[in-house]
């Protein structure tokens, strides 16, 4: 069975990788319109897709055990934040939505991590561990795929949540960040050091 004709619940099963449909400049939303691929909506989501798979580098790059669950899941949520961005919210079906109860899960982990760092006294630079530096590259891709997606939501209906989620992501992705380097890696931000 193709993608296009399975259930709400059924997980996707791709039976062929090309289809030639993009060859022309154009590809398909969740709901099966068809935009250009320079559409916001695919910059949106096809920025989540990047950041996901940055989260997959930084998974293997020797993160503390206690993130790998965490971030395994902000993964699989990954997917169905695409899954939202990729259909307008006006659009009547119903569809997999990112919900409160997991940006609030965010909001726990961002506690939960900073609760062992030192308050902060300086900007972070980014690096210090491959570990660390390859969070606050995600990091930085995932404060990417926020402002694509607030600005698809000043013309589309887009899900506020899945903006939420967003920033408390990124939240999350510069406190784990952090707590990768907390062996004493932390590069901080010197004043006047660029002079």
């Amino acid at each position: 069975m193709s993608a296009r004709g399975r259930r709400h619940d059924e997980p996707v099963r791709l039976d062929r990788i090309y289809t030639r449909g993009g060859d022309a400049g154009e590809t398909s939303l969740g709901d099966g319109a068809r935009v250009p691929k320079s559409d916001l909506r695919i910059a949106a989501f096809g920025t989540v897709d990047e950041l996901n798979s940055w989260l997959g580098l930084a998974l293997a790059r020797g993160l503390p055990d206690e993130f790998r669950p965490w971030l395994e899941r902000v993964q699989n949520e990954l997917f169905d934040l695409g899954a939202d961005l990729s259909v307008p919210t006006d659009e009547q079906r119903e569809r997999l939505r990112v919900t409160g109860e997991q940006v609030e899960r965010l909001e726990e982990l961002c506690d939960q991590a900073n609760d062992g760092l030192e308050p902060l006294r300086s900007f972070v630079l980014p690096g210090g561990t491959e570990a660390a530096a390859a969070l606050h590259f995600a990091r930085t891709i995932c404060r990417r795929a926020e402002r694509i997606a607030v600005e698809l939501s000043a013309s589309e209906p887009v899900n506020p949540l899945a903006l939420a989620y967003l920033n408390r992501l990124s939240d999350l992705l510069f406190i784990l960040a952090r707590a990768a380097n907390a062996g004493g890696h932390e590069p901080l931000w010197k004043p006047g050091s660029s002079r």
